[in-house]
């Protein structure tokens, strides 16, 4: 069985993890035995990297690939402690959420959320965000996508185990998510988007909330949309596939309803989940930002 202790080895007070060898036969090597013994460890290859780095001791030695376990033997295991990066992108962003697993923020447009460059909102977590106290903590990373002009609802993901189950949970559609969009022109009152997206499945269900007479546009809705898959740039696309493009969309509006300057009118609005490990269920929402409001006066806070 696994429990904490506090090692006093090379790592002064680091946490540490510990698991006492029942009798086994016949004796195997470290590498063939250890895999999943630590929830950090679930594969062979973790177990490799970890034995490489000098993390796992069998009764107070080093283990190596070669180490023998027989039975009996106490092998401890001290998780690397997590360095933070160099360099944050300083920018402050609204906390909606936050427990020692998870954290929910409202990302604001023009930002990447991961990639290449500095400025993301990925390099800007750290200093927004309370560090784990738990023991497989990472730096924090988002676990789902929001394009760059997309303003709203970002998951992020505290600790190891969190972001593998919250992977799981987007994966497996076991989040619901919900959007609003202001739409360029005449549309029915609600219905079902389900056209694919590079030849894969895609579903979307859309309910026009209130409607603007505009002399340039004609007609500007405000949608809720609630996509039931999550393909790259599906709201977008299926909107403008039905001649309903989102305002400010620069990638999927014809030219002559093009606005300028002034953002992508797409919201990520909520997320509803059981929370994986309180199991309790969470709902988080991220007000409508003020050019929404602007519009639509009555859908303010």
């Amino acid at each position: 069985s696994n429990w904490l202790t506090l090692a006093r080895h090379h790592r002064p007070l680091s946490i540490s993890y510990s698991h006492t060898v029942p009798r086994i036969n016949p004796a195997r090597r470290i590498q063939e035995y250890g895999v999943g013994v630590f929830d950090l460890i679930p594969t062979k290859s973790a177990l490799k990297k970890a034995l490489k780095k000098g993390l796992i001791q069998v009764d107070g030695k080093l283990a190596t690939t070669a180490t023998l376990i027989q039975g009996g033997e106490i092998i401890v295991f001290i998780p690397e402690k997590v360095e933070l990066p160099e360099r944050t992108f300083n920018l402050d962003l609204r906390v909606l959420f936050e427990d020692n697993y998870l954290a929910i923020i409202d990302k604001p447009a023009g930002v990447l959320v991961s990639g290449n460059s500095f400025k993301t909102i990925a390099n800007a977590l750290p200093q927004n965000l309370k560090q784990s106290s738990l023991p497989d903590k990472v730096i924090p990373q988002p676990v789902h996508r929001l394009d760059y002009a997309t303003t709203g609802i970002l998951m992020v993901g505290k600790t190891a185990s969190s972001i593998r189950k919250l992977t799981k949970l987007f994966e497996n559609k076991e989040i619901e998510k919900c959007y609003y969009a202001v739409t360029i022109g005449k549309m029915k009152d609600h219905g079902i988007f389900d056209h694919d997206i590079d030849r894969k499945e895609a579903v979307t269900h859309y309910e026009k909330v209130a409607t603007l007479e505009s002399p340039r546009f004609e007609q500007l809705n405000l949608v809720k949309l609630e996509p039931k898959t999550g393909r790259r740039h599906q709201l977008r696309i299926h909107l403008a596939a039905t001649g309903n493009s989102i305002l400010g969309d620069r990638d999927y509006s014809p030219e002559h309803l093009l606005l300028k300057g002034k953002g992508m009118y797409l919201h990520a609005f909520s997320l509803d989940l059981i929370h994986p490990f309180s199991n309790q269920p969470l709902f988080v929402k991220a007000s409508l930002p003020k050019r929404f409001t602007k519009l639509f006066p009555d859908f303010g806070e």
